[in-house]
Order: structure tokens, then C-alpha cells, then sequence
């Protein structure tokens, strides 16, 4: 699966890790995976809390628990489907053996939030912090057209940097970076093809791996 060294970048922040990882045959047998997942958990539209201001990126999730929005219940994980309200489809054994490869040892993913970026879709700077264990990374997938990644500091307001992303590049963040500010600022429309036979024409997707729950083990892990 590695095609490149997973050693950090001497421009980028500590526990900040960018690395080429998924060769095309991985990213082709993923994007089919997600696509049957998809027809289980389709596709919705989040909204911002209190202000119901709908996403630009359309959500779904594989694992235990998902990542969800809405205007009442706020920022918030939970085991089944907003519409469908049913289980979320289990997260395929390739993004497993990766984050066993990424994640500094870290207690398995419960959550992977599928973000499909079409263009003119973008992500304000934000940070993941609605997990009780901040201890394990952030491992972030990149499958379809190009990104401009921003990332900043622990703090709003501060200076930030961008990294261009392409299909197969994976993103950690993880010790020092965990809680770092991050978006995504443009999507490059028709610089991959593939996910070019999919329904909705192509775009980008992400796929955002993150522990929730504490364990055991949470207090002795050490993300790369």
C-alpha cells in the first residue's frame, strides 16, 4: 500500500503528515467500495447549528459512530443515518490496515466521515474536536480531483500554509498538530478521473478517519 516514506515534511508542523500512499489500485478498489456503502448510506446535506445553513460538501459515514450536523441537535456523533436511521456501513479493511499504518499505535477508528467535495465545494478552517479522545490522530484520505488543503496552528487567527492534494495522498494529524486549524479552499474540477463514472460527475472525496471513544489504551499511544 505505501508508496512513499511517512517522514515528516521539514516546511510543516510537527505531527503534520503529508505522504502519497494509495496506488491506483487501491484508490479504483476503494472508490467501488464506497460506492456500495453509499447505496446503504446515502449522501446527505448537513446544516450549520442554530443558523440551519446547509453544507457545501454533501456527508455520509462508515464505522461505529458518524459524524452529523443539524440545526437542533448541533455538531455530534451518532450510530445511525440521520433519514435512514439505520447502522452505518462498516469501514473497509484498507482504511483499517492504513491507520494501523499511520496512526502511531492509536485504539482502532470508530468514525469515517465521507465528505464528497463537487466543484465550487469548499471547508472553512476548523478544528476536529468533538472526540473524547484527542490523543489519536486525525488520518485523512484524498480519492478524485485535486484540493487546496490550508492548515494553520492550535489557534484561530493565526498563520496558515497550503498543501495541494491528489487522489492517494494522505494526511495525519496527529501530536502536536491534533487540534490544528484545516480546510479546504478549492476543488480542481476534472484533474482526476476517478470518480468520472460516478453518478453525481466525479469530484472529490475525503475520507476522514478519527477515534472518538477514550479506551484503555488511549493514555499510552503516541501518534507519529
Amino acid at each position: 500500500m505505501t508508496q512513499g516514506s511517512l517522514l515528516p515534511d521539514d516546511d510543516l508542523p510537527p505531527g503534520l503528515l503529508h505522504r502519497p500512499m494509495l496506488s491506483r489500485a487501491d484508490q479504483e478498489t476503494l472508490a467501488g467500495l464506497l460506492r456500495a456503502a453509499e447505496r446503504k448510506a446515502p449522501f446527505f446535506v448537513p446544516r450549520m447549528p442554530r443558523t440551519g445553513k446547509p453544507f457545501s460538501v454533501r456527508m455520509t459515514n462508515l464505522g461505529d459512530l458518524g459524524w452529523v450536523s443539524d440545526r437542533e441537535g448541533g455538531y455530534r456523533y451518532q450510530p445511525t443515518h440521520p433519514e435512514t436511521g439505520k447502522p452505518w456501513p462498516p469501514i473497509p479493511v484498507v482504511l483499517l490496515d492504513l491507520w494501523g499504518e499511520v496512526a502511531g499505535g492509536a485504539p482502532p477508528p470508530e468514525a469515517c466521515l465521507v465528505n464528497h467535495y463537487r466543484p465550487g465545494a469548499r471547508m472553512g478552517l476548523h478544528q476536529d474536536r468533538d472526540e473524547e479522545d484527542l490523543a489519536a490522530p486525525v488520518v485523512s484520505v484524498s480519492l478524485g480531483d485535486d484540493a487546496r488543503f490550508r492548515v494553520g496552528g492550535v489557534t484561530r487567527g493565526g498563520p496558515t500554509r497550503s498543501l495541494m492534494l491528489v487522489s492517494g495522498d494522505v494526511v495525519v494529524l496527529g501530536g502536536p498538530s491534533r487540534l490544528a486549524y484545516h480546510g479546504v479552499d478549492r476543488i480542481f474540477a476534472g484533474t482526476s478521473d476517478l470518480l468520472a463514472d460516478w453518478p453525481e460527475g466525479g469530484g472529490r472525496i475525503n475520507l476522514t478517519l478519527r477515534r472518538v471513544s477514550m479506551s484503555e489504551r488511549a493514555h499510552t499511544c503516541h501518534p507519529m
